[in-house]
């Protein structure tokens, strides 16, 4: 079952991680990882997570690599931060292995309207139609709700494919697992009440005229999150994605 104590106990985990790296008030969270097998070599993968920021006006995801950059976070040691989330993600995998049951390629989890809801996905990715960035552009329409008509052309043409592709093939069965979020306070890695919204930053940004100490004011500022950080592997850090190996 997917629904195992040991496995509830890294849903909690994973959700106050996730509270926690997040710096400001949002209306849902949508992340993707992925552990992919190679022969005689070591295992491979990718995460990438997203959160609609809450407010009255309608607002778009932000891309959660983006966060150092626009709440002043040292991003090298969010970086690990985002790694204790993905090492959670490959302990869940560990306990499918190691109790005998099929093990899933690739996780979305989805956290709105009170539920946490994971998603496991058994198909082969090394054998995909569709390679990491495409999977990843059709990602984010299935689950972002981005219109097609939002994209790029080059990225029209990767749904366009897409959806072809799933009138001809069957896509293969997930398994889901939905629960109430967890609901203790957990403080975030900064002080969203005393800090800038994403949109009040990067209007800021945009501003020349604001002298660089006003523009930081109640941001949490660099190298002040050491003591929460343990030491984790060295990762591969390349275009917003966590690229991983073992």
């Amino acid at each position: 079952m997917i629904g195992l104590p040991e496995e509830k106990i890294l849903y909690s985990d994973i959700q106050k991680k996730l509270f926690y790296i997040i710096p400001e008030k949002w209306e849902s969270i949508y992340l993707y990882a992925s552990v992919i097998d190679i022969p005689n070599q070591k295992p491979v993968g990718e995460m990438y997570f997203y959160y609609l920021p809450k407010g009255i006006i309608k607002r778009k995801f932000v891309n959660g690599y983006e966060i150092p950059s626009l709440f002043n976070i040292d991003e090298e040691q969010y970086s690990k931060l985002i790694t204790d989330v993905y090492n959670l993600i490959k302990l869940l995998r560990e306990r499918a292995i190691k109790s005998k049951r099929k093990v899933w390629s690739n996780v979305t989890i989805s956290i709105e309207n009170y539920q946490f809801k994971i998603e496991y996905d058994y198909q082969n990715l090394q054998r995909s139609q569709f390679d990491s960035y495409e999977r990843h552009v059709i990602w984010r329409y299935n689950y972002l709700s981005e219109g097609i008509e939002f994209l790029s052309k080059k990225d029209k043409k990767i749904i366009e494919a897409y959806n072809q592709y799933i009138q001809l093939y069957d896509i293969p069965r997930r398994d889901v697992y939905i629960e109430g979020v967890y609901k203790q306070p957990v403080k975030n890695i900064i002080d969203y009440e005393k800090t800038l919204t994403v949109e009040e930053a990067i209007a800021q940004s945009k501003t020349e005229n604001i002298p660089k100490e006003k523009k930081k004011k109640g941001l949490f500022k660099k190298n002040k999150i050491d003591d929460i950080i343990e030491d984790e592997e060295e990762i591969t850090y390349n275009n917003q994605i966590l690229n991983w190996k073992k």
